[in-house]
Parts: C-alpha cells; structure tokens; sequence
C-alpha cells in the first residue's frame, strides 16, 4: 500500500515539473532607441520598445504592435550594468542589450 502511495506521489511529482516550464511567462523588459538602429531584418525608429524574451525567442513591441521578432541568448558578465544600454555594431545593427541592475546581457543574433 505504502509504495503505491509513493509511485502516485511521484507521478504527480513528474506531472507538475514538466508542466511549470509551460506555465513561464515571457520576461519584459524596455529598451530604448536614441539613433536608427537595424534589429534581424527591420529598421528600428528613435523611441521606446518593449522586448518580450520567451527562451530564445526575442518580440520587440512598440506600443502594442510585433515591429521584429529575432532570435536572442541570455549571457553572464562579472558586473551588473550601470545603466539600460543598447549596443549596436559598426553597421547599426543591434549587437546586445543590457539592463540596469542586471549582470546578464541580451546578445542578439545576426541574420
């Protein structure tokens, strides 16, 4: 009796872990653009975004509309970042995005 107790317990236990992950919501942080900028594909204006990071999978809104969606991976500095600030490449293409208070930047990958 008392192992089928423990093997249901366990079940439920298995049930529970696999369905959490599909519970996460996706992280919002903004990001703020002060010159054009190139993010995968599209032209970014000057202004405010709202960036939805889902896994790896990077939504930029502005206000409420999807402007670009691009493919994006968490990595870890030594420091947190002083301030919000968007990295662009020589080209003006968005390269990483870092947040105040956080010592993991956005690294954006390039079509």
């Amino acid at each position: 009796m008392r192992i089928k107790s423990l093997a249901r317990f366990l079940a439920m236990l298995a049930v529970i872990s696999l369905a959490v992950p599909a519970l996460a919501k996706p992280i919002s942080k903004s990001m703020s653009i002060s010159q054009p900028a190139k993010l995968g594909n599209t032209q970014l204006k000057v202004g405010e975004y709202k960036l939805l990071i889902d896994g790896n999978k990077v939504t930029v809104q502005r206000d409420t509309e999807v402007v670009a969606q691009v493919e994006g991976r968490w990595d870890q500095r030594p420091q947190k970042a002083r301030y919000n600030t968007v990295v662009l490449g020589p080209d003006g293409a968005v390269q990483e995005v870092r947040f105040a208070g956080d010592n993991r930047v956005l690294l954006i990958s390039q079509p």
